[in-house]
């Protein structure tokens, strides 16, 4: 743990270590102090609470997307784009399957006390969530520029694709796809090719943008 980052973070980094290597029983004032040589006190002292700094977990792992995102090169095939920025949400999601759990109110592995009505809205709207989400927005709207999908409302293109994204992933994590060989060239890749064929795009074309990302041959 770097002893030279500030307070906030340094908990905040120490409960996404401590829910990678134990689960989220392991979140709790007291294990996330120890973890950065600190008294629990200093918990409540910079979140208030430990829902509070649960809720600084899940801003950070929005941030960690948003990061990602701004990482893909907008190239002059938007769909090859995404689908790069898919794969990305499913890196992250396979390297802290409770954290993502965490950011998507998922009971799958999850001991969390329930969300509030409130606290369940703020985790697909906080602004760490809009700002990475813009990012797929602005990607679609380069999408639908190109004229090979239908002319739809790129927000509209970007709640499917964030859909279906999401809801692979979520079955990865559950394992749903343990009987497959490659569940992203069976059916990651190919979903998405049919998605964006329904949008309206070229089946041959879409297949070609999505393979480019290299995933059938890594």
């Amino acid at each position: 743990m770097d002893s030279t980052e500030p307070v906030p973070e340094r908990l905040v980094n120490a409960a996404i270590k401590l829910l990678r290597e134990q689960g989220p029983s392991a979140i709790k004032a007291r294990t996330v102090a120890a973890e950065c040589d600190l008294s629990t006190m200093v918990v409540y002292h910079h979140f208030g609470g430990v829902a509070e700094l649960v809720t600084a977990v899940v801003a950070a792992g929005f941030t960690e997307f948003d990061r990602a995102f701004a990482a893909v090169p907008d190239t002059d095939d938007p769909v090859t784009d995404l689908f790069v920025m898919a794969l990305a949400v499913r890196d992250l999601a396979r390297a802290n399957p409770h954290l993502y759990d965490l950011m998507f109110g998922l009971s799958t592995r999850s001991t969390y006390r329930p969300a509030t009505e409130t606290e369940g809205r703020l985790s697909g709207h906080s602004p760490e969530f809009r700002h990475a989400y813009a990012q797929i927005v602005d990607t679609c709207a380069r999408l639908v520029k190109t004229g090979r999908v239908h002319p739809i409302a790129p927000e509209i293109v970007a709640a499917q694709l964030w859909s279906f994204v999401h809801g692979y992933v979520t079955l990865e994590l559950s394992d749903h796809f343990a009987d497959f060989t490659d569940p992203v060239a069976e059916v990651f890749l190919p979903t998405g090719v049919n998605i964006c064929v329904g949008l309206g795009d070229d089946p041959e074309r879409a297949r070609a943008s999505h393979e480019a990302t290299g995933i059938l041959s890594s």
